[in-house]
């Protein structure tokens, strides 16, 4: 699955099938489902899944949850926009979108 598929599977009812987890937290927060989102991010125990569940965080204003979670995902809360990481991220997931993580 390229980025721009992925990007594309948003005017869909549902995730892409077969997709991992990762994939599927990153769509359902597109579609505005956060609470979705952060389910299933919970349950990805990988710098992956941390790295969207302190994303997550960060957009729901939960930073000092959100700091712990970047940490746990090696990185730090960066200063650019949700969305800019939203696409970072997703950029990074579908490479990996058919595989388990």
């Amino acid at each position: 699955m390229t980025f721009k598929e992925f990007i594309n599977s948003m005017d869909q009812v549902i995730p892409p099938s077969k997709v991992n987890k990762l994939c599927e937290a990153l769509w359902y927060d597109a579609k505005g489902d956060w609470d979705t989102a952060h389910q299933i991010a919970q349950s990805i125990r990988s710098h992956y899944g941390s790295w969207v569940h302190a994303y997550l965080h960060r957009k729901e204003g939960d930073l000092t949850n959100a700091a712990y979670w970047y940490y746990q995902a090696g990185k730090k809360m960066p200063k650019k926009s949700l969305e800019e990481e939203w696409n970072e991220i997703a950029k990074e997931a579908v490479k990996t979108c058919y595989n388990s993580i």
